[in-house]
């Protein structure tokens, strides 16, 4: 595994970053980040095929879980932490689960990402099960905690998905539906929080946005079922309300708030 050709660890296409003054720099990273999209357009069919298995689990009532260490594990966590509020699902449809626990999030626990059992342990602590989802996030697609939690998840009989950066990576291969997004050298060598991370969060932004229109949390293009956790949401699902059967301002937000949700106040209309 260590010795794997890593293409997340070359060398930068540019060097003497040091001397370049601010214009160059924001210009040079800028030019890189606009090659992302371009990646993840290549690798569009592996997360078709990762929406669809995905769909299926939540449909019959299953869970998606993400695994990571570091920043992988970090947008994981940011993904599932956003589907309640914007989709208006319960917080135990779609779980992070960062190497190091909670502590992980706001200071890095760097060591916690080398154990390869405590992703399974972690998720144990969730009652995992075959009804589950496992999607695990890896930059270099080598590391020791999400590869044996997919290990151990694939003897289980649970599904597995992966986000990499790497081709024919170790942890793509303990994946049932691999996600496979190169985007090359970062700008500064190693440093994967830059375009890796950046392909990461597109992709997690994808899978759950696509799942949760295919689970009808979406009414043509609003987010019907937020909830309305602060004015500016109330705001918007006003408008939503307003644009949607012409009422005045005042009428939508009344019954908005009665009724709790875009949603709510649609089914009452309907009933």
């Amino acid at each position: 595994m260590e010795r794997q050709n890593k293409i997340t660890e070359s060398d930068s296409n540019y060097n003497d970053l040091e001397q370049m003054d601010t214009h160059t720099l924001l210009s040079n990273i800028n030019k890189e980040d606009q090659s992302v999209p371009i990646s993840i357009s290549e690798s569009l069919p592996q997360i078709e095929a990762l929406v669809d298995a995905v769909y299926v689990k939540l449909l019959r009532g299953g869970r998606l879980f993400y695994i990571g260490s570091g920043t992988s594990g970090r947008l994981g966590i940011v993904d599932a932490s956003e589907c309640p509020p914007t989709f208006g699902v319960g917080d135990d449809m779609v779980i992070g689960i960062i190497a190091g626990g909670d502590a992980a999030i706001r200071k890095a626990q760097e060591g916690a990402e080398d154990n390869m059992d405590a992703a399974w342990l972690d998720l144990q602590k969730q009652e995992i099960s075959e009804k589950d989802f496992v999607v695990g996030i890896s930059a270099s697609g080598t590391t020791p905690y999400v590869l044996g939690g997919l290990k151990v998840c694939r003897e289980e009989g649970i599904l597995t998905g992966c986000i990499v950066c790497n081709t024919e990576s170790p942890i793509a291969g303990f994946a049932d539906y691999p996600v496979e997004v190169v985007v090359g050298p970062e700008f500064v060598t190693g440093s994967t929080r830059l375009k890796a991370g950046t392909a990461q969060k597109l992709v997690l932004n994808m899978l759950t946005t696509s799942v949760m229109i295919k689970l009808g949390r979406v009414k043509g293009n609003k987010m019907v079922d937020m909830m309305l956790t602060n004015q500016k949401l109330v705001d918007r699902g006003t408008r939503m309300l307003m644009n949607l059967y012409k009422w005045e301002y005042n009428h939508a937000n009344e019954l908005l708030l009665k009724y709790g949700s875009v949603r709510g106040v649609i089914d009452f209309i309907k009933n």
